[in-house]
């Protein structure tokens, strides 16, 4: 065979073969359909499935903005709760509810130790964790005792200052970590000091100073939980665990705080959405609550606050003493107490005590056992204010033509107080008072109004008014702060301020925390080579060793604007010496109490009413939420919580 005129090779005819065989097979493949194809089945792959976080979730009364825990304005249940779960304290609150006694612990968290080192002059020598550490890595360290201690002394609106009054230096140590404080006089209740330190680094610093702290979050984290978000307008603030916490890690994930009001309460607990509540709910949210079953565990959680009617000594009328007494006598203490407390946890807990908490241990009532406040005497109160010189002309007060008009305060729409000023008003007026009814936001009212200078020459009828053009308030309804040492109570809330050259000092650890400079306010910074203290007038004074109703100095003459303070603006010679002695343990709390109770009652400057408390209702799906230590409450504990089955 030839192909293109060419002979035939072996090797081409076998091509060609197998090219005709291929044919053939692909002509047989046309026709004849191959047999079915079998498959195996292929796997089928997915994403792996995500874990879900663990979480607990709270429905509380607000999450409102303000979260300062040593600011009177900030003052609240989420603010605790926070406080509890964000910042390092040197010492906390010992015991569980009932239990326990409330007695400061050393938290060894963050301390190694923390002990009175010399009796002259007294020191107390802290020991800081080498890795204790805020969460942006910085370490908590001297420069946080330092800003926190000056911002005590000499910032208003400061829940429970005395203390830190005392403090004259504070020096470094071991890189910072050690911290040797020195206080001008002995001070028994030092372990109430350093709670909820705060990041000096990033706060000492922050436009709007001291009052702008924390108003809105909080920079840096130095405990087991950090915020992930703080949604104001849903009403939720969510926290994680914090990842950089150098102590035993949260047993769960996330916490939930979550608004709701006391129905809405009540719906997520019988649905499973919240794990427990707690607020401030009225007696029928309480009964709502008790009647979701055995499951369902009820307690009593007291805060560290007591709502108090504040008579002020500074106020435009009740500078008076007889105005002070006229007006203790005309209001319905039981009714400002039913409108407050609406039937709750706080019904049970009413004070009639100035200095220790109802939920103390050592409470005792020492209000009087008849005639105001603890009656309603309207005769009594006619004849005060015939006294003070008023006549009552078609059903007002009136003196010199000019009507008994009284200023009351709350601190914003906060509640209950808002309410009791309402409920107040209403009281008084009834009476033929003139009432001017003003909600200042907190912070205006706790660091600006209520701590005010005043002219003590000045004002209507020659009474005290602010300096500074305010409109003067004579009432205020507002949260006293309870320290659980009751010498450091009485002190913050009845005693007059640290007089220039009384010895006492700001003190700084050399990083500037706490040098207030010589910006024109009376400062005068001194170095040594070993720290850096700041040595100044006290910012806070009142009259100098004046009484409650007067503006007179040592020798009688008039001092010049009197600044408060305490939010009440009352200073008394004669009772400060008592006050000095139970602050440094000259005599004992229960003997100085003997002393000033009375007394307090006699210048009618304060009524208390109730210690606030919540209602804390916990669920079956989370096990380890307990009432917690006295004044401390239930998120104490939460690193230890964990979700249980239902």
């Amino acid at each position: 065979m030839r192909v293109k005129g060419r002979r035939a090779t072996p090797r081409a005819g076998a091509v060609c073969s197998l090219v005709l065989a291929m044919v053939g097979v692909l002509t047989a493949c046309s026709a004849t359909p191959p047999p079915p194809v079998v498959s195996s089945p292929v796997a089928q792959t997915s994403a792996p499935q995500v874990e879900t976080p663990s979480q607990i979730v709270a429905a509380v009364d607000d999450i409102a903005g303000g979260y300062n825990p040593h600011a009177l304005a900030d003052s609240s249940t989420v603010t605790t709760a926070l406080s509890q779960l964000l910042l390092p304290s040197v010492f906390r609150p010992g015991g569980d509810g009932d239990d326990g006694d409330g007695e400061p612990v050393l938290d060894e968290s963050l301390m190694t130790s923390a002990e009175v080192t010399s009796e002259d002059p007294f020191t107390v020598t802290y020991r800081i964790r080498p890795e204790a550490s805020w969460s942006d890595g910085a370490p908590i360290a001297v420069e946080d005792f330092s800003y926190l201690a000056e911002a005590m002394r000499t910032e208003p609106g400061v829940a429970n200052p005395a203390g830190y009054r005392l403090i004259s230096s504070i020096e470094p140590g071991e890189g910072g970590k050690l911290v040797e404080v020195t206080f001008s006089e002995p001070y028994p209740g030092w372990r109430t000091l350093f709670t909820d330190l705060l990041p000096a680094h990033l706060l000492k610093d922050v436009p709007g100073g001291w009052q702008s702290a924390l108003a809105d979050g909080f920079p840096s984290y130095g405990g087991p939980f950090a915020i992930k978000t703080i949604d104001s307008a849903r009403g939720e603030i969510v926290l994680e665990r914090n990842e950089r916490y150098w102590e035993k890690p949260a047993a769960v994930d996330r916490i939930v705080l979550q608004r709701s009001d006391g129905p809405g309460m009540v719906s997520a607990l019988r649905s499973g959405s919240a794990q427990f509540t707690l607020g401030s709910v009225n007696g029928d949210t309480r009964d709502l609550l008790a009647d979701l079953g055995d499951d369902i565990g009820l307690h009593r959680v007291a805060q560290p606050s007591v709502a108090d009617v504040v008579l002020r000594p500074l106020g435009s009328a009740t500078a008076e003493a007889p105005v002070r007494e006229a007006v203790a006598a005309l209001l319905d203490r039981n009714a400002l107490v039913d409108e407050g407390t609406g039937g709750g946890a706080s019904a049970d807990l009413r004070a009639a005590a100035h200095v220790r908490a109802p939920s103390s241990d050592d409470y005792r009532h020492t209000m009087p056992g008849a005639g105001p406040p603890l009656q309603r005497d309207t005769e009594r109160a006619y004849e005060l204010l015939a006294e003070a010189g008023y006549e009552r002309e078609a059903g007002s007060w009136v003196r010199d033509g000019q009507p008994l008009s009284l200023v009351i305060a709350s601190p914003g729409q906060r509640q209950p107080y808002q309410r009791i000023a309402a409920a107040l008003s209403e009281q008084l007026i009834a009476e033929g008072i003139d009432v001017n009814t003003v909600h200042p936001e907190p912070r205006e009212l706790f660091a600006s109004a209520l701590a005010a200078p005043v002219d003590p020459d000045g004002g209507v009828n020659g009474q005290p008014v602010p300096t500074n053009g305010e409109v003067g308030i004579d009432i205020a309804v507002i949260p006293r702060a309870v320290s659980a040492d009751p010498a450091t109570t009485l002190a913050s809330w009845y005693g007059c301020a640290p007089q220039a050259g009384d010895g006492t000092q700001g003190a700084d650890d050399g990083s500037g925390a706490g040098d207030a400079g010589d910006g024109g306010d009376g400062t005068a910074t001194t170095t040594s080579s070993s720290s850096t203290t700041t040595e100044s007038a006290p910012t806070t004074p009142t009259t100098a060793k004046g009484g409650a109703d007067g503006a007179d100095g040592p020798d009688g003459e008039t001092a010049g604007p009197v600044v408060p303070a305490n939010p009440a603006g009352f200073c008394d010679a004669e009772l400060q010496d008592v006050i000095d002695d139970v602050l440094t343990g000259e005599i004992s709390v229960r003997q100085g109490l003997a002393e000033v109770e009375p007394a307090l009652w006699d210048h009618a400057v304060t009524i208390p009413l109730f210690q606030l408390a919540d209602t804390l209702a916990v669920g079956p799906g989370v096990s380890g939420v307990s009432e917690g230590p006295p004044l401390s409450g239930p998120f104490s504990s939460a690193v230890n919580w964990t979700r249980a089955p239902r």
